[in-house]
């Protein structure tokens, strides 16, 4: 043997033994052991330690400047945002993942329904129809230039919840294919606030409207419409039905032929309208659709609509850098926010861009900021992950392609923490981790969190579903576990009080307006104190063999258990490919 075979057949071993040892290590639970000190005055002293990067004041304010003109997707504003992106991932040493570039193309669709029928009624004593905007409102994510729904039969569906895990069918038994479904908003616990059935008061994916849309096309409906209510959705009629038509969705071979023909919501009273000609009402059909032996009920009633687009296709991009492991660099921890924002509002005569300061420049400055400290740190054992994803405010579609089209593979994806409104404030003692209880991960946060003496708490308002409203959802929804967390409203100096008055300004005077913008007073110190906490969670769990998953019972549960049978498949088949090569060096 040669002394170049020996060293080749010693290296394959050598891998062989290293990849066998990846693999059989158990998938152990994070380490959510308490600090050994908490005393204040080190709680205090850490504080004082956690600026991450100077320059994050700088990230942001550039992002929202004027220049920056909204950044919309595909537009002008999207050409400067990316590159100033990509300038700064090349700047700070991420390595790109398309030889130079750090673009991720992605395909989308504007759908603009340039006209919506009335919904026409037929049945014993039902009206002739809804007015649309004003008793329905309707649309198609088809890509088409227009469907029809024609006399199709209305079915009620309780809350059109298929869950396993609950025990929970509305569908079962029921044939719905070409007919139109009907059903409640949110969840049978946030009905009861039962915290028993689901997850009590606080929402579970089954209680969003994009779920019951969804499985109303699993089921074959033709169109769904869900009955709105105030409380029970977090929003008013108005929200649903008067602001902007448009549609955005990502491109795919079948157009979304797959999807319900038309989707859409109806009134309280139209529903009431519906119940009255089977003989009931809005409250026996609450009380119903909450019984074990639910049973669809047919409302003898047929619904026609018709609804015509126009159609326009856009590219725009996520942008994507990484810092690759030392040891497992198939291994990723992943950081995620979106860049993009509302662009311009060319009828404003004195202010006609949307800045996105805080929603989301602050966001994507702190990923910048936070890939910035990364690279000055040793080297970590898994690789690192940043992603500033695109169309967020278009319907988390950026999000959406990369879970679909994922650059890094996520059953081997350990973690992502998504940042999406930064904390502008001052320091919080508290930091609001959103659907806290969900995962281990958390467990980590938290650990951390007690070090700079705070609290972790959950978002005041669970009930209104947020952990399945910002791009971190369309990971979760392939079961890799998520930390979604920001600086709550507990001053350290001012009080919760002064906190909370900061953020009902902010809701009041900018959210979604052209008053988001960058304010040289503003307090970083916040948000550099949770980019810590965010930095200490990833490295953690970049320099450990740790897999966090979703606690029990969660509805992403499963699938992040699957994903543990495809990592252990991988490494199984990979071992068998380097033993066979090793033999046959031999």
């Amino acid at each position: 043997m040669t002394t170049l075979s020996r060293f080749t057949n010693l290296a394959a071993a050598l891998a062989a033994a290293s990849l066998l040892a990846a693999c059989s290590e158990p998938a152990t639970d994070v380490n959510t052991a308490e600090p050994a000190k908490t005393q204040t005055e080190e709680a205090q002293q850490t504080l004082k330690l956690t600026e991450v990067n100077p320059r994050l004041g700088e990230y942001i304010k550039t992002l929202s400047s004027d220049e920056f003109q909204g950044r919309a997707p595909a537009t002008k504003g999207e050409e400067l945002t990316v590159a100033y992106l990509e300038d700064n991932f090349r700047r700070i040493g991420l390595k790109a993942i398309d030889g130079d570039s750090y673009k991720q193309p992605v395909s989308l669709v504007q759908i603009d329904p340039k006209e919506v029928s009335a919904m026409a009624l037929s049945g014993d004593n039902v009206p002739a129809q809804f007015a649309y905007r004003d008793e329905m409102t309707a649309w198609t994510k088809q890509v088409t230039e227009q469907v029809e729904v024609k006399d199709s039969d209305m079915v009620f569906v309780g809350y059109g919840i298929v869950a396993p895990e609950y025990g929970w069918n509305d569908y079962e038994g029921l044939d719905v294919k070409g007919k139109t479904v009907v059903m409640f908003v949110n969840d049978p616990g946030f009905a009861t606030q039962d915290p028993k059935l689901f997850n009590g008061n606080a929402m579970t994916y089954y209680g969003r409207w994009t779920y019951k849309y969804e499985e109303a096309a699993r089921q074959g409906a033709a169109m769904a419409l869900i009955i709105h209510e105030t409380d029970a959705a977090s929003y008013g009629w108005g929200v649903v039905a008067h602001g902007s038509p448009i549609k955005f969705d990502l491109i795919n071979e079948n157009k979304n032929a797959d999807l319900a023909k038309v989707e859409g919501w109806i009134t309280t009273e139209s529903a009431e309208k519906l119940f009255a000609n089977v003989g009931t009402d809005l409250a026996t059909m609450h009380k119903k659709a909450l019984e074990k032996d639910f049973a669809p009920v047919p409302l003898n009633t047929k619904a026609s609509i018709t609804v015509k687009n126009n159609l326009r296709e856009l590219t725009s991009s996520n942008v994507v850098g990484y810092i690759e492991g030392s040891k497992y660099p198939d291994e990723y921890v992943l950081y995620m926010a979106h860049w993009d924002h509302l662009g311009m509002d060319f009828s404003n005569p004195t202010n006609k861009v949307f800045n996105g300061a805080q929603d989301n420049a602050s966001g994507t400055g702190g990923l910048l900021a936070l890939a910035e400290y990364f690279t000055q740190q040793p080297q970590p054992e898994r690789s690192v992950v940043f992603v500033a994803v695109t169309a967020e405010e278009r319907g988390l579609l950026g999000s959406a392609w990369y879970a679909a089209n994922p650059v890094f593979p996520l059953e081997k994806t350990v973690v992502g923490i998504n940042m999406d409104v930064m904390n502008v404030y001052g320091p919080m003692k508290d930091m609001v981790i959103v659907g806290l209880g969900n995962n281990n991960a958390e467990d980590i946060l938290i650990k951390y969190t007690k070090q700079q003496g705070r609290y972790a708490v959950r978002e005041h308002n669970p009930e209104a579903g947020i952990a399945y409203r910002s791009d971190h959802f369309n990971l979760s929804k392939k079961g890799v576990p998520i930390l979604y967390a920001k600086g709550g409203n507990d001053h350290f100096e001012k009080g919760a009080d002064w906190g909370k008055a900061q953020r009902a300004e902010f809701n009041k005077c900018c959210y979604h307006k052209v008053n988001d913008e960058y304010d040289d007073n503003w307090d970083l110190r916040g948000a550099q104190q949770d980019l810590f906490l965010f930095y200490q969670v990833g490295n953690e769990l970049a320099n450990s063999r740790s897999w966090p998953n979703w606690n029990e019972g969660n509805e992403f549960r499963a699938l992040r258990d699957a994903s543990e049978a495809q990592r252990t498949a991988r490494c199984v088949r990979g071992s068998a490919q380097l033993s066979s090569n090793t033999a046959t060096q031999n």
